[in-house]
């Protein structure tokens, strides 16, 4: 289901019916003169802008496009998730301690470069700013408050106010930004490991269940290894601190970054007492040779890290269709020298190079 939605979402902004540029070769005078070569060339669009009030017909396109991708990821949801469970009533749920709160972490950070894909794709088609800003920002938050309402009726979940909290922090962060600054100078990004504890898959110690909590492939973990996941708020040094004549590379910067580690379920590691807790929470364990192996509870750890961030959206470029896939590439962090800080344990740890 989760590959469904990422390959829809991400169609968004893949599909866009962008206008068509004519491109030269135009070479960088600045750049010639500092390497002393005349073969360095960029790609200059012929094209003058074209960003005036109102929506086109791309625009309106995608638009409709963004509505029909949206019902079909809350049908395909509905069908595989919600149908088989027992309907109840609208009623809340208080899951804001689960999984060290990185999943909080990463409902911001989804909501925050949704938003982004939303509005790329509007700007990419020709819309101008304001509006680019209203129907293309809030791309995320409405799948996401969609999920929390069929979370609601659910009996096995409920509408979580730490989720939607979440969910309007992360675009809230990006339609304030883009609103007052026409940039983002705080950017929210994403970076994984595998952690290794999908193993702790087993559920069920008499009956070997497995519920893959912590993903079946490669593809799965991405999304639910909460223990691999660092999620980073990406300061733009420059545009934020210096002047614009300054020399200071805008392209590097800054970031903090949050993960978790050792959580082999949402609340705790506990090893069952034989049978289901109040909870009707098992534990998870690892079958091995032919016995289950828990992990401690006291493997769960907060991390926190300081590193710089090479931001690819700012790397000089005259395509503008490229500035916009770059702009949603940088949703990832690119891996960096990094200096870890664990609460826990109160201990400095140093990466050469972490993701």
């Amino acid at each position: 289901m989760k590959r469904f939605i990422t390959f829809a979402l991400l169609s968004v902004f893949c599909i866009v019916p962008a206008k068509s540029y004519n491109y030269t070769f135009d070479i960088d005078p600045f750049f010639a003169r500092n390497t002393g070569s005349l073969s360095v060339f960029t790609l200059q669009d012929d094209n003058t802008d074209t960003n005036k009030p109102g929506l086109n017909k791309s625009g309106a396109i995608v638009l409709g496009t963004e509505a029909l991708l949206i019902t079909g990821i809350m049908t395909s949801l509905y069908v595989s998730w919600y149908s088989g469970s027992e309907a109840g009533g609208f009623h809340f749920y208080n899951d804001n301690r689960e999984w060290l709160q990185m999943d909080k972490a990463g409902h911001a950070n989804s909501c925050y470069n949704f938003a982004n894909i939303g509005y790329e794709a509007l700007s990419m088609a020709g819309i101008d700013e304001k509006r680019s800003i209203l129907y293309g920002a809030p791309l995320g938050i409405t799948i996401m408050t969609l999920v929390e309402v069929f979370d609601a009726m659910s009996s096995n979940w409920g509408f979580s106010w730490g989720d939607m909290g979440a969910n309007i922090l992360g675009t809230g962060l990006f339609m304030g930004q883009q609103a007052l600054w026409h940039e983002q100078r705080i950017a929210l990004k994403y970076s994984y490991h595998n952690s290794g504890l999908s193993k702790y898959n087993v559920s069920n110690p008499l009956t070997m269940e497995r519920d893959y909590i912590m993903g079946e492939d490669w593809l799965d973990r991405l999304y639910e290894d909460y223990s691999g996941i660092t999620i980073w708020a990406a300061c733009d040094v420059k545009s934020l601190f210096m002047k614009d004549t300054s020399r200071y590379p805008s392209w590097l910067g800054w970031a903090i970054g949050y993960s978790a580690e050792g959580m082999t379920g949402e609340y705790n590691n506990y090893q069952p007492a034989g049978k289901a807790g109040a909870d009707g929470n098992w534990g998870r364990g690892w079958e091995h040779d032919g016995r289950l192996d828990y992990l401690s509870n006291d493997a769960r750890q907060r991390r926190v890290f300081l590193a710089p961030d090479i931001d690819i959206s700012r790397i000089p470029c005259r395509n503008k269709t490229l500035k916009h896939v770059l702009r949603v590439l940088s949703a990832i962090k690119i891996p960096t020298p990094t200096l870890e800080y664990r609460p826990g344990e109160n201990k400095l740890a140093w990466h050469w190079l972490y993701f």
